[in-house]
């Protein structure tokens, strides 16, 4: 059946869930326990995890830090991570320095070796991202990468990376902000399994 020939808002779901089962697979597995342990080991020697992405994916970057900070299942003390996504520093730094730079700064300024930066582009090709990927990597950070469509450039920079089979933007953030919630979920029963016993 053609999903698109006979809308119905209901489509969405049905979409939804053909896009999330095509992405469920050995492959997303393991990406997900090395995601896992990357963030486990950058927040267990207090190294800092920042997150970036641009307008939807912006939201997702902040709403990945903000799990770390506040909580997600359970109260425990916050974790060290930031979302790139202050409004005075974005538009200070593309003023200046043009908006292909606007996380990357950030990225120099915070960025220690072992530390993770989570990087969010359903193209691949964002140049702020692959620029404060390229800047990950001089600090000696892992990168974690999420995308969509065919990966674009970024596909090819991350340590781990995840890649949604979907050409439509708003299914690839659906599938985002799943993987987002696997991978906090993952790092809690490893750093606080006393919540989850």
């Amino acid at each position: 059946m053609d999903l698109n020939k006979t809308y119905h808002p209901l489509n969405s779901f049905k979409e939804a869930s053909l896009v999330l089962e095509s992405f469920t697979n050995d492959e997303t597995s393991k990406n997900i326990d090395s995601a896992i342990d990357l963030l486990h080991y950058a927040l267990s020697n207090d190294k800092t995890v920042l997150s970036c992405g641009n307008g939807g994916s912006t939201c997702d970057a902040m709403h990945f830090a903000e799990e770390f900070t506040g909580r997600y299942r359970k109260d425990r003390r916050p974790l060290k991570a930031m979302a790139i996504a202050d409004a005075s520093h974005i538009t200070c730094v593309a003023n200046d320095f043009g908006f292909d730079n606007i996380f990357s700064r950030t990225v120099c300024a915070f960025g220690e070796e072992n530390g993770v930066l989570f990087a969010i582009s359903t193209s691949g090709n964002s140049q702020n991202i692959l620029n404060a990927i390229k800047e990950a990597k001089n600090k000696k950070m892992k990168v974690i990468g999420l995308s969509g469509k065919d990966g674009g450039k970024m596909k090819n920079l991350c340590d781990v990376f995840f890649l949604v089979p979907s050409q439509m933007t708003d299914r690839i953030q659906e599938i985002h902000i799943k993987i987002i919630h696997a991978l906090i979920e993952g790092v809690e029963r490893k750093i606080f399994p006393e919540n989850y016993s």
